[in-house]
């Protein structure tokens, strides 16, 4: 499984043959000045939710890849009036079986709008194959709910927002990924704006004295997880 970065929550998983996007908010984000949006190569676009920071790329970048979009089903709406018709509507609690292995939408706890207009359910999704389980965990505040993750899937790699303000800080991404049962974390939703802006030594320090490891990964990087 391999992931490359674009800054705030975007970020390119290749898995199992397929390229998917999640959230793309690149083009105004001064961190990720260096990436060409035009140059980005996708199947899939998984989309949390409609806050702008999360859906503002969505669109050019459908329309140039031809990829099919996956959100809850109020966004096929929007989408539809932008000129875009491959979408695969879910919502909170659905699964489905894609190329790049079983995906569930899944419960998050946060606001869903675009220029004042209701987008659905704000949500995270669930990747599961025979090879790794994948949770990336959207936009949300630390839930109870995060408990029945780990007992249904054995998640090895989980990407939660970790910056606050908006979303639950790092130490309430800590006692998420106790709750799912992970210790391999990937960092999201932090620094982009001034509210959100973290320590990252001091952070990853935290992690370490629990007995896990947070990635940091720099924009336009590509790592591999196991």
């Amino acid at each position: 499984m391999h992931i490359t970065y674009f800054g705030h929550s975007c970020f390119l998983l290749e898995t199992r043959g397929s390229k998917i996007l999640f959230d793309p908010y690149i083009s105004v984000n001064e961190l990720a000045k260096d990436i060409d949006i035009n140059q980005i190569k996708c199947d899939f676009i998984a989309v949390s939710h409609g806050h702008e920071d999360h859906i503002l790329d969505l669109v050019p970048i459908a329309k140039n890849t031809g990829a099919q979009v996956i959100g809850c089903f109020e966004l096929g709406e929007y989408l539809e009036e932008n000129g875009i018709t491959n979408f695969h509507g879910m919502n909170v609690g659905g699964t489905f079986d894609f190329p790049f292995g079983t995906l569930q939408m899944t419960i998050a706890q946060h606001s869903n709008s675009f220029n004042g207009r209701y987008m659905g359910a704000a949500g995270g999704f669930v990747i599961s194959s025979d090879e790794e389980t994948f949770f990336y965990a959207g936009d949300t505040a630390l839930t109870y709910d995060f408990k029945l993750l780990a007992q249904k899937f054995n998640i090895t790699t989980a990407a939660l927002p970790i910056g606050g303000n908006f979303t639950m800080d790092y130490k309430d991404a800590l006692l998420a990924s106790d709750f799912i049962d992970c210790r391999q974390i990937i960092a999201l939703h932090y620094d982009t704006f001034p509210p959100i802006r973290v320590n990252q030594e001091k952070v990853s320090t935290y992690y370490k004295n629990a007995g896990k490891r947070i990635h940091f990964m720099q924009i336009g990087q590509n790592k591999e997880f196991n």
